[in-house]
């Protein structure tokens, strides 16, 4: 019950924080991705604003030994950058360019104007199912070891 109760405060926290900042408005992401035209350079704040309260989190982290509602800290298991992640910030970067959307604040838009946005967060997950498919059927089988 605490970790739901954690999970819907921080989706909370987060949904209004993008909708508050302009984060889910495809318009605004739009431009400040247009770099060499009308750049809106106001999602930087936002960005950068967000770097403060994670710092703090980081030192905090850094201290406990586990999180307060579970029994372990749920960190990567790699930090090796490889082909797929490669290929995912590329496709992630185009669809966010082009739909001025990416998942948080297409959740979030869900709430605000759901008839516009609902075409993208069925994509997604469509997107999400295909990748999750695909890595499931290029999974090589374990070997069976000497026994």
């Amino acid at each position: 019950m605490t970790r739901a109760l954690i999970a819907l405060l921080s989706g909370t926290l987060f949904g209004a924080g993008l909708a508050y900042s302009g984060m889910s408005d495809p318009a605004r992401v739009q431009a400040f991705l247009d770099l060499l035209g009308q750049w809106d350079p106001t999602l930087a704040f936002v960005m950068g604003g967000a770097m403060l309260p994670m710092a703090v989190a980081w030192v905090i982290r850094s201290r406990l030994s586990a999180p307060l509602a579970a029994p372990t800290f749920d960190l990567p298991g790699t930090t090796k950058l490889d082909r797929p992640l490669a290929i995912g910030a590329i496709l992630f970067g185009m669809g966010w360019g082009i739909a001025g959307l990416c998942p948080g604040p297409a959740l979030t838009d869900l709430a605000i104007a759901p008839g516009d946005v609902a075409p993208f967060v069925v994509a997604m997950f469509v997107g999400m199912a295909a990748q999750r498919f695909t890595a499931f059927t290029s999974q090589k089988p374990k070997q069976a070891g000497p026994k």
